[in-house]
């Protein structure tokens, strides 16, 4: 079931009267409708996989109930490794069982040997490398002391499944989101509203800008042999935005309808492409997932203590188990490795740090310096979307070399070019939007709430028919696969 799908326009109201006007008055029944919400959500994919959700959730259930007993230091690591194991275990069967496969017998076919093995026919289950992330931190925090496991596995297991955030994040810490399942929630009619423009941007991103810039980025990069250089820098510019209105706008969305059950989630995206330098871009993209690897990963592997070429190495190995995290492919490491690259300049020089602030905050026109750094760190992470987008590293290398051929000085031809044109439109039209709203949590958050009642309904209807236009693709979000 897709967010933007009629399906998910007939669920919402459904769960929204249910949780409001029926189960309201019992806590419990009310964390119950969303446990049974969200398998139902999630069976509407595939119900084969609903055991996989709830096993993880018995077993890290199992292991925080332990581990709350359990006073022996020896014991409570066999508990967490039980855990990490199990859940690391299925995520890596499901996800990389070929790859790994495939990649031992290319080495043995490499020093002369033959070895046959046969591959699986494996369906990833969506949404595992989330849940899966999610799962662990209540584990991870319950051992470090961090948080007090809970008791009530109703709860713990509406947590897990949450179906807003369960296929495509935000990847929610145990210690933000299971406390709010723990208490009575009032119903607010300020956030409910705050929360329908979040969906309603969403949708815009996903379907006007996303499902657009979709249409040409797969024209071109399925077809990149036959494309000229400069088209191929198109491609690679309606990927950027394509990867950037399809992800973000799954987590508005998400957001947005969590709010409408009086959740709080994590923002996740913070207008990324406005970034001035790549360590502020990874402050901005993905911000669940950067910032569950910083805590559960870079700092536990020594972070940036024990001198510079330990820093190196632990920032290394974020980004390239970034990049696998994102799938069983050498491009994905290759684009985190490239990422990594990109960072390590300023980690060195310590800029990393630099730009904690809003671009241009507080006014409407940017420096001349500013926007260079901005059109800077967007063609090197424009760059590293190519790797992540082709089929393989040939294709991507492939891709590259003819963007730095003669032909990136001739005129872009593909099929479309009107409607081509009609969507880089849409696109400035977008970033202008976001410009305006980069302050806030999501850019129309406060546009129009100072215009009269009748002009701001303008804007949303205007929206709202903008997407009904361009409806109809219903196309899966990218993350889905992930």
């Amino acid at each position: 079931m897709f967010f933007n799908s009629i399906d998910f326009a007939i669920f919402l109201p459904i769960v929204f009267v249910l949780y409001w006007f029926v189960t309201h008055r019992n806590l419990k029944v009310q964390n119950l409708l969303i446990v049974v919400a969200s398998y139902f959500f999630y069976a509407c994919w595939d119900w084969r996989f609903l055991g996989l959700i709830l096993f993880s959730t018995c077993v890290d259930y199992i292991v925080g109930r332990k581990l709350k007993n359990e006073v022996k230091v020896t014991k409570r690591r066999i508990w967490l490794w039980t855990s990490i194991i199990v859940n690391i275990g299925l995520l890596g069967f499901f996800k990389y069982y070929n790859f790994f496969l495939d990649n031992f017998v290319e080495a043995y076919s490499f020093f002369g040997y033959q070895f046959q093995a046969n591959s699986l026919h494996i369906v990833l289950p969506v949404g595992i490398s989330f849940y899966t992330f999610q799962t662990l931190s209540y584990t991870i925090d319950v051992y470090k002391r961090k948080l007090e496991p809970t008791k009530d596995f109703i709860a713990f297991a509406a947590f897990v499944s949450f179906f807003p955030q369960l296929v495509a994040g935000p990847i929610e810490r145990a210690t933000r989101l299971l406390p709010q399942f723990r208490k009575q929630r009032v119903f607010n009619y300020s956030k409910a509203v705050d929360g329908m423009r979040q969906i309603l941007w969403g949708l815009f991103k996903k379907i006007v800008i996303a499902d657009n810039c979709a249409e040409f980025a797969n024209q071109i990069f399925n077809n990149s042999s036959e494309m000229n250089g400069s088209t191929l820098v198109l491609g690679a510019l309606f990927f950027s935005f394509q990867i950037y209105g399809d992800f973000s706008g799954y987590s508005d969305i998400a957001i947005g309808v969590s709010r409408l059950f009086g959740f709080d989630l994590m923002k996740n995206f913070a207008f990324p492409y406005f970034s001035r330098n790549v360590g502020e871009f990874w402050r901005r993209w993905h911000i669940s997932l950067t910032t569950w690897f910083r805590d559960y990963l870079y700092i536990p592997l020594g972070g940036s203590r024990g001198g510079q070429l330990a820093m190196l190495r632990n920032i290394l190995i974020i980004f390239v188990v970034s990049g696998f995290w994102h799938g069983a492919n050498w491009t994905f490491i290759i684009w985190g490795m490239l990422n990594a690259l990109y960072f390590i300049p300023l980690a060195i020089t310590k800029n990393n740090r630099n730009y904690l602030n809003t671009v241009a905050q507080g006014n409407t026109m940017i420096s001349l310096k500013e926007f260079g750094l901005i059109m800077i760190t967007f063609s090197l992470i424009t760059f590293s979307w190519i790797f992540f987008r082709a089929d393989n590293l040939t294709h991507a290398l492939n891709y590259i070399t003819e963007i730095f051929s003669p032909s990136l000085f001739t005129v872009p031809q593909f099929l479309g070019m009107q409607r081509g044109i009609m969507t880089m439109i849409l696109v400035v039209v977008f970033l202008a939007i976001e410009w305006k709203g980069r302050e806030e949590e999501f850019a129309i958050a406060k546009l129009g709430l100072t215009w009269k009642r009748t002009t701001r309904f303008a804007m949303y209807y205007a929206i709202i028919t903008t997407i009904y236009v361009f409806s109809g693709k219903e196309q899966q979000f990218i993350y889905f696969q992930f």
